[in-house]
């Protein structure tokens, strides 16, 4: 017992520590050319405790509070929020192989913003109607599995949730179909790929928020997430309404996953890929899960956004290259498993 306590101390620091170095090289790195002595003043400015000025001190105040600090913050928040949402789904439905978008909240967000766009909507409205978009494909889903009576419900779920996700890709294709291909299609497939290109230190105000909420239940009922590991029967034995806490972690794991999809498009892998890092570093106790997957997941996006912005001239997308990290660890976990059958 000692000996596991030490190892997951040992573990926290690193991971707070890769954090802060994650946000610092997100901050630093860019096409635009500066120093950490320009990164130094413009901060100790910014926050009032120097009035030190260069000859760029404008541009650097643009740069760096403007695009890099809100870009780095979002992603941080969005790779929590994804990876947290995975480690619930997974534990929920005792499946180390679910995501969260497994029951359609991602091609939910993803129809609701394509409909935006071809509406010639404001990104605001764009914004809202993925958010919504996702809420509603989520609550969908599961109207669908009350009104299908059978034993498993975790099975009925992610039937309906496979069933409404492929009706609303269909609905994501004919709408780019039906798009002006000049204008509007290369603006929803660059959304649907991911990105932090276009997040903004207002949106901070609204992700914060769907954290937050989407975290408290997680927090306050992160012991009942094991028990519905076990089979229905087993928790309702211990004491569990598995109906109701089983609605209460959708909700939360869809408010994260659909306020991080509203603002920066489909992020795929992150909530299939990290909790498995994190339960391999603290095992899979949901108290101590949540925690380091938020923290990895937060570490993960901001180090591949860098990536996406520095690695050529242009930027790539962000969905890209978690999907260039994530299919491969997606296969090899495939391959693990068939090893381990008998």
């Amino acid at each position: 017992m000692m000996l596991q306590s030490l190892r997951l101390r040992i573990v926290w620091t690193p991971l707070i520590i890769l954090l802060l170095a994650a946000a610092a090289t997100g901050i630093i790195a860019g096409q635009y050319p500066m120093t950490l002595s320009d990164i130094a003043w413009t901060l100790l400015r910014g926050m009032g405790l120097s009035s030190r000025a260069a000859d760029d001190a404008a541009t650097l105040d643009a740069v760096i509070w403007n695009l890099r600090i809100p870009r780095a913050v979002v992603g941080a928040l969005v790779g929590a929020s994804l990876a947290a949402a995975g480690a619930t789904y997974q534990g929920m439905f005792r499946n180390p192989l679910v995501s969260p978008d497994i029951l359609g909240v991602s091609a939910g967000a993803g129809l609701g913003a394509t409909a935006g766009i071809f509406l010639g909507l404001s990104m605001i409205f764009v914004q809202l109607l993925a958010f919504l978009g996702g809420l509603a494909a989520v609550a969908c889903v599961y109207f669908i599995s009350l009104s299908v009576r059978r034993h498993d419900t975790v099975l009925v779920l992610v039937l309906a949730g496979v069933a409404v996700g492929t009706l609303l890709g269909a609905g994501i294709s004919l709408l780019k179909i039906l798009a002006d291909p000049y204008t509007q299609l290369p603006s929803i497939t660059f959304w649907l790929l991911g990105g932090l290109n276009t997040v903004t230190g207002s949106d901070i105000a609204f992700i914060l928020p769907c954290l937050a909420i989407g975290l408290i239940p997680l927090v306050l009922m992160r012991w009942r997430v094991n028990l519905l590991s076990l089979s229905d029967e087993e928790a309702q034995s211990l004491g569990v309404n598995t109906t109701r806490t089983r609605i209460i972690f959708i909700a939360a794991a869809t408010l994260l996953t659909s306020g991080s999809v509203a603002f920066t498009g489909i992020i795929g892998w992150v909530g299939l890929v990290i909790p498995h890092v994190a339960r391999l570093l603290v095992g899979p106790d949901f108290s101590r899960l949540l925690p380091a997957s938020a923290l990895l997941g937060a570490i993960f996006v901001i180090f591949t956004d860098t990536l996406a912005r520095t690695l050529v001239s242009i930027e790539l997308p962000l969905g890209v290259l978690t999907a260039l990290v994530g299919a491969p660890f997606f296969l090899m976990l495939l391959a693990r498993g068939g090893r381990q059958s008998p």
